[in-house]
């Protein structure tokens, strides 16, 4: 790429945000941030995470104890998904549960335990055209022998009011997650593609009915999800439908409906709504340097956690529309750190041996150069 690859800006990491806390005793340099942008200094680091959930406080946490001394770049709403999620029962350790934002905050105080440094800041703009790569931050520029992304991915919502109120009072965008809390109950899923039919078959496991709305007069999901729903009993199909509010002060109670084939509104007594209507990735910032799918959601090169460009890494939800669960994430982050390890381990064995080529060059050319 050409010189000018420095000044190409994207848009930011929506959600991504992280104060620069240098851990004690990580071996590193104390470069605070706010002194960093004062002065203009840059921060160099082995490895620069961007993402502050389960897979990038992960990697930390792997980087960390491997001495790569990591730099996470965390993001305003750091913690990732977890932080609007209120009982995770699900995660591996927690036989009682465990609330979202309290199981973040241990993974941060992990990393940080083993010497990750923790940036509160937006990734602005990002330069992975050689190395060192740079990533810019509120002010300061990040330089990166190696970079893992990741930055995750948000669910769409309605965007209504009553929907931001309730979430996680009976307002989900994960059945997976939370569908065990609705044994016995009513609940409704929004949405006419694969995810909401596979959202709400699955919670046929637990609730008494599942009413599924869609704003269209059909579906655009496969034939066989379509007629496994239609099938059963437990489903209930509401076509040309909109949810137009979430009725309930604690919790979910009911949803008023529109009608969007005529005039009219109707009232369904739920005790819980599922959002089924997609996900985005948070990806903006690196689409004009790594591979995309036509979702947005960036893609790895091989069985690794490796992307296309040599020394960039990618983990979590960013990468994975198919599971989207904090322990799959966790787990990628440790892929993408032991990657990124032995990544940094190959490029100095083999500048060890091109140094010790070139040592034992040395007498020859002299040699030559006396006999010549």
């Amino acid at each position: 790429m050409s010189e000018d690859a420095t000044t190409k800006k994207t848009p930011g990491l929506g959600g991504i945000s992280l104060n620069f806390v240098p851990a004690a005793g990580d071996g590193s340099a104390p470069v605070s941030q706010s002194v960093a942008a004062a002065t203009g200094e840059s921060v160099d680091a082995r490895v620069v995470i961007v993402g502050s959930g389960p897979a990038g406080l992960t990697a930390a946490i792997y980087a960390a104890r491997a001495n790569l001394a990591p730099v996470v770049i965390g993001g305003l709403a750091g913690g990732g998904q977890l932080m609007i999620t209120s009982d995770v029962e699900n995660y591996p350790g927690f036989p009682d549960g465990i609330q979202g934002p309290e199981l973040m905050g241990l993974f941060r105080k992990q990393a940080e335990r083993f010497g990750a440094r923790v940036v509160d800041a937006d990734v602005e703009r990002v330069d992975l055209s050689r190395r060192p790569f740079k990533l810019w931050a509120a002010g300061v520029e990040y330089r990166a022998q190696t970079v893992i992304v990741a930055t995750g991915a948000e669910a769409i919502w309605l965007g209504i009011e009553s929907e931001t109120r309730l979430r996680g009072r009976g307002v989900s965008a994960c059945a997976t997650c939370d569908g065990f809390f609705f044994r016995d109950k009513e609940v409704a899923v929004v949405g006419g593609g694969d995810s909401a039919f596979e959202e709400a078959l699955f919670l046929t496991r637990f609730a008494s009915k599942v009413h599924l709305i869609h704003r269209r007069d059909q579906f655009r999901c496969s034939k066989i999800l379509k007629a496994r729903a239609m099938a059963h009993p437990k489903v209930e199909i509401h076509l040309s439908r909109t949810v137009e509010e979430v009725l309930g002060t604690e919790h979910v109670e009911a949803l008023r409906l529109a009608r969007t084939d005529g005039p009219g509104e109707e009232r369904l007594s739920v005790q819980g709504l599922f959002i089924a209507i997609g996900h985005r990735p948070n990806s903006a910032v690196f689409r004009d340097w790594l591979v995309t799918d036509e979702k947005g959601y960036l893609r790895t090169d091989g069985p690794t956690t490796a992307t296309d460009i040599d020394g960039v890494f990618v983990a979590g939800d960013v990468d994975d529309h198919r599971y989207r669960q904090a322990v799959t994430a966790a787990g990628e982050g440790c892929r993408a750190a032991i990657d990124v390890e032995r990544w940094l381990e190959a490029q100095e064995s083999d500048a060890r041996a091109r140094e010790a080529a070139s040592t034992a060059a040395e007498p020859r050319r002299a040699a030559e150069a006396t006999t010549a």
